[in-house]
């Protein structure tokens, strides 16, 4: 077993970045609130390994004072950003497409990951009424894994926490920008483009993603609530297509994909502005919070 039930990244009061195991003030506080009024406290983890089973990561008796809290993992910590697309009935709806045969797959590069309570950085390419939220449950892989069955997928998965696929619309659909056949990559892969946080919540306290609720608030205003059962593909199901002939390397992450209700899909469109704050709710992980300012 991993050493910590919750991992948060913070900036201590004594200055120093740290991992620690949060002491909850009560079993519902959201992680995502914390500030330094809050007076939250850790106990610090201590080890190089974040997902250890051996016993040498530890976690240890001495506690500290978050006063600022981070994204629980820095770009260093993940060897990829795997994504999947058209996976809620209601965004492939929304986006005028049929449902994808197979989970339709494309990849973030690590320098898109961003803190937890961080500005969304938009790039002037995509200023122009374009840039999109996409809140999602994300699963972190726990030890190497190739060719797993659907059965024991999700032994494989230490972690789950909160993300946002920040899109910019035009370059991922537009003709004019992305040519006749809709390209991901580029469209999705600008740097701050995947905040992730607020926590890492150990798998064995959620032992069913699919009860999981996910909700995306953006200036106050609820765009996106559904159950995470409502995915066209499933947690289990993701990982081993994922697998297949493939090695998902231990920390690497799963985005599993967005529900209904992005800016892009509503009448009229709302896209990104400076200023913007969106909010990422997963029940038993919490809140991840970013606001949004232009290059």
């Amino acid at each position: 077993m991993i050493a910590w039930e919750r991992l948060i990244r913070f900036v201590a009061t004594d200055g120093r970045i740290l991992r620690g195991e949060p002491i909850l003030p009560s079993p519902d506080f959201d992680l995502g609130s914390t500030t330094e009024e809050t007076k939250l406290r850790a106990k610090v983890i201590v080890g190089d390994d974040l997902y250890d089973t051996t016993g040498s990561t530890t976690v240890s008796a001495e506690v500290v004072m978050v006063k600022h809290l981070l994204g629980p993992l820095a770009k260093a910590d993940v060897p990829i950003l795997r994504c999947v697309g058209l996976n809620y009935a209601k965004h492939i709806k929304e986006a005028g497409r049929s449902p994808p045969p197979f989970p339709f797959i494309f990849f973030k590069p690590t320098t898109c990951i961003a803190n937890h309570d961080a500005d969304v950085i938009i790039p002037k390419i995509c200023q122009d009424d374009q840039a999109d939220y996409e809140g999602e449950l994300c699963l972190v892989i726990g030890r190497d894994c190739k060719d797993v069955s659907e059965a024991e997928a999700l032994s494989y998965v230490v972690a789950y926490t909160c993300g946002n696929d920040i899109s910019s619309r035009k370059l991922q659909r537009d003709p004019a920008f992305a040519g006749r056949v809709p390209q991901w990559g580029f469209s999705k892969g600008f740097d701050t483009f995947a905040p992730l946080g607020p926590c890492l919540v150990n798998a064995s306290l959620i032992d069913d993603p699919a009860k999981l609720h996910l909700k995306t608030i953006v200036d106050g205003q609820v765009r996106q609530e559904e159950s995470v059962a409502d995915l066209l593909f499933g947690c289990a199901y993701l990982i081993s297509y994922l697998s297949s002939g493939t090695t998902l390397e231990k920390g690497s992450i799963i985005m599993t994909g967005t529900p209904g209700g992005v800016g892009a899909g509503l009448n009229p469109p709302k896209y990104l502005v400076p200023g913007t704050v969106m909010e990422v709710n997963i029940s038993k992980i919490g809140t991840l919070r970013n606001g949004v300012k232009f290059a």
